[in-house]
């Protein structure tokens, strides 16, 4: 088992990378990434996590060596194949994603922690692209997502000189949102993740959708979007729930059944 889900009765689900080797991606861990993202689908926050001394490293570089031509362009588009369509369920879930890193982060590590909604990484953590260092381009949505956070000119400088970035300096260029020390990582992350699993999933995953459009948008038809759908979100039962909670001075629960986001209120886009 290379990889391993668990989803609990509040709805988080934890996923975690547990081939040992740096959580190096072979195309039996992209795999098994696609199958523990599947069973998320229903999960109200999800937390993705590496075990070991490296939150991941990348691809794995030896299974790549043993092939060629064909063979090697193959299966580069299975381990792509799967691991993007990973990438993509996440991306489309109203649950936010939370990553925790440590140790080393290159290749496709870098794009897992940049496709988060929160990402927290230990002190003892550095990010490297790696990609051009030997000859290969980026995957795993980095060439996509690492500008959105960095700004184009600092992403072609990561991608460029596979510099290494520690944690202080991912934090100041906002490569991660927080760093806190690797004692504390995993309990930190928990929390994260739990607090976010007890909130207006709906909500959340409106505004995931609306920061993401609002990149390609032009702010006219961005104002119009929003507000579409924050008088959606208000007429649901979970903004009810809010509104009626903090009237009351009493904390929201929008884990009640009667406060989920009917499936009517998704955004065709945002």
């Amino acid at each position: 088992m290379r990889v391993t889900v668990e989803v609990d009765g509040d709805g988080l689900a934890r996923v975690e990378m547990c081939r040992g080797s740096g959580n190096a991606i072979d195309l039996a861990t992209a795999r098994e990434m696609l199958d523990a993202v599947r069973e998320c689908e229903t999960a109200r926050a999800v937390l993705l996590t590496g075990r070991g001394r490296s939150f991941c490293v990348g691809g794995d570089l030896k299974e790549f060596a043993a092939l060629s031509g064909e063979r090697l362009t193959g299966h580069l588009t299975d381990v792509t194949d799967a691991l993007h369509e990973a990438l993509r369920i996440l991306t489309a879930l109203d649950a936010p994603l939370v990553v925790a890193a440590q140790g080393a982060v290159a290749g496709a590590g870098l794009g897992l922690v940049t496709a988060a909604d929160v990402s927290l990484a230990a002190t003892d953590a550095s990010f490297t692209a790696a990609y051009t260092a030997i000859g290969y381009t980026p995957d795993a949505g980095v060439s996509w997502s690492l500008p959105r956070l960095v700004g184009p000119r600092r992403a072609l400088d990561l991608l460029l000189t596979n510099r290494r970035v520690p944690a202080a300096e991912a934090l100041e260029i906002g490569l991660v949102s927080r760093i806190v020390a690797p004692e504390r990582l995993r309990t930190e992350a928990v929390e994260t993740a739990r607090a976010l699993a007890r909130g207006a999933t709906g909500a959340y995953g409106v505004t995931r959708r609306l920061v993401r459009g609002a990149l390609s948008a032009a702010l006219d038809e961005h104002l119009d979007t929003e507000a579409r759908h924050l008088a959606a979100a208000a007429a649901s039962p979970q903004g009810r729930e809010g509104v009626t909670a903090f009237l009351a001075g009493r904390r929201p629960d929008f884990t009640r059944p009667e406060s989920a986001r009917p499936e009517s209120a998704r955004p065709e886009s945002a």
